[in-house]
């Protein structure tokens, strides 16, 4: 059954995709004959139910079911569902229920109407409530941007309203979407999306009849017992084993059946969040294909057994997407079960035990950006075949390094393979796309928050960490752990780079994450001890994610006055000099980033060190251009930013350039910070290779930026020019290569080790988000480049990017 992801705050995600942009425009668009609304890809309607209270009804109320398949939150201030009988007469009129709050990332978000005279079982809390009367076999519902009552009466006016985000007719439905309506219901049945969510704007396909399943904002489902006890769960073992279940693809062979009296034992309860347990059966086949555990889902009454516990479970097989958008792994389940104890105190199935000599260093199988459901499984060849076969299971690591941080969250990352690839800290180190480092694994406890355990990358697990294998709401092999190993530290520290000479020139970056006045002075002070203490003060610090002066309040605001000044009074106070700074307001609501918060690059600089060029003339929308030639090369503005129209930086922030003046001899420093990897599908994605449709436009801002550059060359081959930031991609990556195309920018992180190659840690990965590229006038022999890792692989951080810097002798 779907139900929403745990709340929490939006992070960059790094590894996911849609379609390619060659796939995209490849797509012709035929307009159909029913309506379609638009645009439908962030909400949708996921189930309608008019049977409540009606006669031989089970539920008390009629309910609508939302829910958000992105990879954000999507709030709901003046937006509406409205309801149109089935054969509107003209006298008909659209039915509103106004919404509040927001369906958070992957979650659904519930909607409770009328109720009648019948029915017994209570909805799960709703989310928001109204009156409206639905029919129980035929209407349409329609998710409205806006409170006003929809005029619309045809599938084709309809289709024109701007205002109409989603629309399900059901029924005999004169307005729907498609070629046609989705099935009738009854007093005893909903039409639903299918678990995936699939929307394509055809509600024939997308929906069908079946046993109402209502889910909150907080994942609660219809109340049940969760034990089956008594007279409602199994007696007697059924001819189904959970091996049959899982079958030898990702997706059950009996998915959408009902199965009864499954024997297993109780490996696993989870009474939070996803409320329910896992069982495994003792007793396995001899197929490794085949896994023999599964978790059951009991929903908003959470689960009445216990580890040990034998039981029978009847249950409807299903397949549950945690983030179908980001083409996430399924998880088979038993969903609405029925349960009965037979024992307690069972010995638990033993462990299978994850290393290196048990997980394949190839990661996934390759179907050329299709889908690998249907492949049979192959454990002993692809670890994410492996995993997908233990999906459920008892598993267990032992002596394990951390890889990432533990979080607030409860959560860090291992890696049960030796083989693969160490950073010079202990971490993981992501050196290639064919590189995924196969043994990383999430750990997350059942038990006691109190219990789980603060590490750093570079401590170690000692001992077994074990429990069931799960896959998360946010992508990635989890063990549930029953039982955790201790931290033996590694003893990790936070690096100092060198102090420069004071013939040398030192520039840094550093995204200090959504920053506003707002933030704690506890932030402020940390970010400002990075700087001081770590980065050593540099000359030149271009920052990112500086967000304007009431954050991510929406309002107009797009100055960032305060919020710079701020952090520069922070830095005095940790010791640090009096920077100026210079930067460009952004557009209100054009360069993306969190809502309302308007973030932009800022340059920092000491005015004792280095002098800005100021040449006026531009704001937000001028692009800067080259003047002169030779040593009188000039910016036409400076700051400025690169060609704000292109369609490269739609809803993305644009290059910051100034001009500045060190030992009376011109640099040209470019402050970057390209669009996000959101969207794109992971490396653990059901789509393999996973398609990284974010890519297209980074690569097209990196040809603007790479022409930029390269046109201040042609003006002056010797010019000092230093791009750096946060280019949101890898060393290897096209964007990257196109930036250094024609020689005209030298990425510094290529001189490192392989095992430094990292300024920022994402499921277990430590990778390159971060980059400081210079022109050829800055010879090899005469920089001096560094990753100063202060954040990414701490449990504490000030900012989740670590800061770089390089010192240059012009």
């Amino acid at each position: 059954m779907p139900r929403p992801l745990p709340a929490r705050r939006s992070r960059r995600i790094l590894l996911r995709a849609t379609l390619p942009a060659a796939v995209t425009a490849s797509l012709v668009l035929v307009p159909l004959p029913g309506a379609v609304a638009i645009p439908s890809a962030d909400v949708v309607i996921a189930e309608v139910y008019g049977g409540g209270g009606n006669s031989g009804a089970t539920l008390k109320n009629d309910f609508i079911e939302l829910a958000n398949p992105s990879g954000a939150a999507f709030g709901l201030a003046g937006y509406s569902v409205q309801y149109l009988p089935g054969s509107p007469s003209t006298a008909s009129k659209w039915g509103v229920t106004p919404l509040s709050g927001e369906v958070a990332a992957g979650a659904r978000y519930l909607v409770a109407e009328a109720a009648g005279t019948g029915g017994t079982v209570e909805l799960p809390t709703a989310d928001a409530a109204g009156s409206l009367a639905l029919s129980a076999t035929t209407g349409t519902i329609a998710l409205v941007h806006g409170t006003d009552a929809l005029t619309c009466k045809t599938a084709a006016d309809c289709a024109a309203d701007p205002h109409v985000v989603d629309l399900v007719g059901f029924g005999t439905a004169v307005v729907h979407e498609g070629a046609g309506a989705a099935p009738g219901a009854s007093n005893n049945a909903s039409v639903a999306r299918a678990a995936s969510l699939a929307d394509t704007d055809d509600n024939a396909a997308d929906f069908q009849a079946g046993e109402p399943t209502p889910v909150n904002s907080k994942g609660e489902a219809i109340p049940g017992d969760g034990s089956g006890g008594g007279d409602t769960g199994p007696t007697e073992p059924g001819t189904v084993r959970i091996h049959d279940i899982q079958g030898t693809t990702r997706v059950s062979p009996m998915v959408g059946r009902t199965v009864e009296g499954v024997p297993g034992i109780v490996t696993g309860v989870r009474t939070y969040g996803t409320k329910g347990f896992w069982i495994q059966d003792p007793n396995p086949d001899a197929d490794p294909a085949t896994g023999e555990g599964v978790f059951v889902y009991t929903g908003g009454a959470g689960p009445a057994v216990k580890v040990g516990d034998s039981v029978l479970v009847t249950a409807k097989v299903t397949e549950y997407y945690p983030n179908s958008s980001g083409g996430s792994q399924s998880l088979t389940e038993l969903s609405g079960p029925k349960v009965t104890v037979v024992s307690s105190d069972n010995p638990v199935p033993a462990p299978v035990v994850l290393d290196g000599s048990a997980v394949p260093a190839a990661y996934a199988p390759d179907a050329a950006g299709g889908s690998i459901e249907s492949l049979p499984l192959r454990p002993d060849t692809y670890a994410l075949d492996l995993y997908e076969s233990l999906e459920g299971m008892n598993v267990e690591v032992r002596d394990v390094p951390v890889t990432q941080a533990s979080n607030s969250y409860h959560e860090l990352w291992v890696n049960a393979r030796e083989q693969d690839p160490r950073s010079s800290r202990g971490g993981s180190v992501y050196l290639g796309y064919d590189r995924q480092n196969s043994g990383r694994l999430m750990v997350q406890s059942l038990g006691a928050a109190a219990d789980f355990p603060v590490a750093d990358v570079g401590d170690r697990l000692t001992g077994a960490t074990g429990g069931p294998l799960d896959y998360t709401n946010f992508g990635g092999y989890a063990v549930q752990a029953t039982r955790l190993g201790a931290v033996r530290s590694g003893g990790l520290k936070r690096e100092v780079t060198r102090s420069g000479l004071p013939s040398e020139l030192t520039i840094g970056t550093y995204n200090v994450e959504n920053l506003d006045p707002s933030d704690p002075d506890e932030k402020f002070a940390e970010l400002a001890a990075g700087v001081v203490t770590n980065l050593r003060s540099p000359d030149i610090l271009a920052v990112e994610e500086v967000q304007d002066d009431n954050g991510p309040v929406n309002d107009g605001t797009v100055t960032a006055g305060a919020t710079v000044a701020k952090f520069v009074e922070a830095i005095k106070a940790a010791g640090g000099p009096a920077y100026d700074w210079r930067s460009v307001d952004p557009v209100d609501g054009k360069d993306g980033g969190e809502p309302g918060g308007n973030i932009r690059q800022v340059f920092l600089f000491n005015p004792d060190r280095v002098s800005f060029t100021d040449v006026p003339g531009g704001d937000s929308t001028t692009a800067v251009d080259v003047t002169g030639n030779g040593k009188r090369t000039s910016l036409t503005v400076s700051p400025g930013r690169i060609d704000p129209a292109d369609e490269a930086w739609n809803s993305s922030r644009k290059p910051l350039v100034g001009q500045f003046r060190f030992h009376n001899k011109p640099v040209f420093v470019i402050a970057n910070h390209f669009n996000s990897k959101g969207g794109d599908q992971g490396l653990d994605s059901r789509f393999q290779a996973p398609t990284r449709s974010s890519e297209v436009q980074r690569a097209k801002q990196a040809e603007v930026e790479q022409a930029f550059v390269a046109k201040l060359l042609a003006a002056d081959p010797g010019a000092r020019v230093v791009s750096l930031g946060d280019f949101n991609d890898y060393q290897f990556s096209p964007a990257l290569h196109t930036l250094t195309k024609g020689g005209v920018l030298r990425d510094l992180v290529n001189e490192l080790p392989a095992s430094e190659r990292y300024s920022y840690v994402y499921q277990g990965n430590s990778q390159v988000l971060d980059h400081i590229l210079v022109s050829p006038a800055f010879k090899p022999q005469q920089t001096r480049y560094d990753v100063v890792h202060i954040n990414s692989e701490f449990a504490t951080q000030a900012s989740d990017h670590d800061p770089q810097v390089v010192r240059v002798k012009p």
